[in-house]
């Protein structure tokens, strides 16, 4: 295990809200636990996986970490620094995508908001211009730099947004759904530059996602948040087996058949004319089930689906089973 970079002891965010009590009009102040005592620490270089359903808490603990919420409780360190002690002098270490929040300037074109960056952060020149390429080239971004951010597309500017974050070679890399907006290609370009990131500069990724495909390419440690508690920490297959989830193999065959059996560690769930859903644990691979499949059954087409995330949490919390891990 190395250095420890981040570290939280007993973290507890509390809101008061009002709310309308029954049908009466007035309001009666309630608390709200967004954050209810969250303990871990995250290596340094280490990239991991924060997830958990909306509402869980996951980004009440970024806004804390980044210096723009203080705990109500407990002991939070981030390289050594209490963020919301020392947010200024934070600032300068870490990076930070908010999903669809944009940090770049809405008027201007993307060039003129990245110079505007560079000056904030007092990055020198040659420094600057050697990440500004780096970004452009590795997030395809050439043909933006002249297009006001208003009028670029959610995933353009959530590329031009990571770039940003990137400039002033943070530490701490934290992002929200980074991925969100974008097609294919791009997705698969955008997971590459934060492999690269985080193996050769270092640089300690905390990454929040609805998109199990981003955490499976990209994190080896996942931690799960649910109802602003860490019910799980430890590796993705473990998470998969205490929530026992499935992946599942979209089969199209040439004609309209019985259900498929017969596939040893898969299960026939649908059908819908000539094509059939077969479900299977997602730990598992699904390679001896396709071959399976191939040479039993005269086949159109095969497809692949995940699991959502919001399904492995849930099952994982109504099994009963969901506890913290130990990290491997």
């Amino acid at each position: 295990m190395t250095e420890a970079f981040i570290e939280l002891d007993g973290v507890e965010k509390v809101f008061e809200v009002r709310r309308r009590s029954g049908r009466r009009l007035r309001r009666e102040r309630c608390t709200v636990r967004a954050v209810d005592g969250i303990s871990f620490a995250v290596p340094r270089g280490e990239m991991v996986g924060y997830i958990g359903p909306n509402g869980a808490g996951k980004s009440t603990t970024i806004k804390m970490l980044t210096g723009i919420l203080t705990p109500s409780g407990g002991r939070l360190r981030v390289a050594g620094i209490d963020p919301s002690r020392e947010r200024t002098r934070l600032a300068r270490r870490i990076g930070v995508v908010f999903g669809q929040r944009t940090t770049l300037w809405w008027d201007l074109p993307l060039r003129d908001s990245y110079a505007l960056v560079r000056r904030i952060y007092g990055i020198p020149e040659a420094r600057y211009r050697a990440n500004l390429e780096r970004c452009v080239e590795l997030l395809d971004l050439g043909a933006l730099l002249g297009v006001p951010v208003r009028q670029l597309s959610l995933g353009q500017r959530m590329r031009g947004d990571i770039a940003a974050a990137l400039l002033h070679d943070p530490e701490v890399l934290y992002l929200d759904e980074p991925t969100i907006g974008l097609d294919v290609v791009s997705k698969a370009r955008v997971r590459r530059f934060l492999r690269e990131v985080n193996s050769e500069q270092g640089t300690t990724v905390v990454l929040t996602t609805h998109d199990l495909t981003d955490i499976e390419q990209l994190c080896r440690r996942v931690m799960v948040i649910d109802h602003g508690r860490l019910v799980y920490d430890g590796g993705l297959d473990g998470l998969h087996a205490v929530g026992e989830s499935e992946r599942t193999l979209v089969v199209d065959l040439e004609r309209e058949l019985p259900p498929i059996a017969g596939v040893p560690g898969a299960r026939t769930v649908r059908v819908d004319g000539p094509r059939q859903w077969l479900a299977f644990p997602a730990a598992a691979s699904a390679a001896p089930i396709v071959s399976a499949v191939a040479d039993r059954y005269p086949l159109v087409d095969l497809s692949l689906r995940e699991p959502a995330i919001e399904d492995v949490i849930a099952r994982m919390l109504e099994s009963g089973e969901g506890r913290r891990s130990a990290v491997p």
